[in-house]
């Protein structure tokens, strides 16, 4: 090969080099409306390219709608997928199990009401105890304090009794001083329990102080009275103590 021969080559070898660079590239059968025959970057109208979703942003958006979805959705999701009839029956179980629920929040509400209420009661209870005793001890004081005073006059009536002179008579003294204190006591609703002889004997309001073999009244009854007793509106202060009669006229 001559050197005129190799340069010609060398040429042409150029030539095809430019025309393959400068050569539009041929269509590959893209769709057009993709921008890319094997699907990747998608076109809009105005030729911006959007990007496809990736698996990250996929499986983030299926977390966010599986908070929205309650447990027990999710679970008769599952069943549904296996069983639907079953999946009805677990479903109908949710809503019983929901009302249940709510029903349990109501009663315990009303029961912390409840017990809210009887804590109050309680304590208005209390307070209120606490004032009728404080009343009862001011009743009684203002008793007390009254009769103490009208008992003063016949202890000064006693008084004056013991300081007349020692060969004088006393007696009307006494006896007038005695029926004062009488009037006293019936003020006060207070009354003697004086029983008959030949009264049966009442437990409540007699005392047995002794037992007379040789009485005259009959056996098992009152002989006679050792000391009165007395009562207050119907409550004895102080039973009545007697003698009772073991043996009498009609004594066997």
């Amino acid at each position: 090969m001559t050197d005129a021969d190799a340069d010609a080559d060398v040429e042409a070898g150029d030539e095809s080099a430019n025309g393959a660079a400068t050569e539009p590239a041929a269509d590959d059968g893209g769709d057009p409306s993709d921008g890319s025959a094997d699907g990747g970057a998608a076109t809009t109208p105005d030729g911006a390219e959007t990007a496809e979703p990736s698996p990250d942003d996929a499986a983030a958006t299926d977390d966010a709608e599986g908070d929205a979805v309650s447990a027990w959705d999710r679970l008769v999701a599952e069943v549904a997928s296996h069983d639907e009839a079953l999946a009805g029956e677990v479903a109908d179980l949710g809503d019983e199990l929901a009302d249940a629920e709510a029903a349990l929040d109501e009663r315990a509400a009303a029961a912390e009401d409840l017990e809210s209420k009887l804590k109050r009661e309680r304590a208005d209870f209390q307070n209120y105890k606490r004032r009728v005793k404080e009343r009862e001890a001011q009743v009684r004081e203002r008793a007390t304090a009254d009769l103490v005073e009208r008992l003063l006059d016949v202890r000064d009536n006693l008084v004056r009794a013991l300081e007349q002179d020692a060969d004088a008579d006393i007696r009307d003294g006494v006896e007038a001083t005695l029926a004062s204190f009488d009037r006293v006591l019936a003020d006060e609703a207070v009354a003697a329990i004086e029983p008959d002889p030949g009264e049966a004997v009442d437990p409540e309001r007699h005392e047995v102080v002794l037992r007379e073999p040789d009485g005259s009244q009959s056996p098992g009854t009152i002989e006679r009275i050792y000391r009165p007793g007395y009562e207050l509106a119907g409550t004895v202060l102080r039973p009545a103590q007697v003698t009772v009669s073991e043996s009498g006229d009609d004594d066997p």
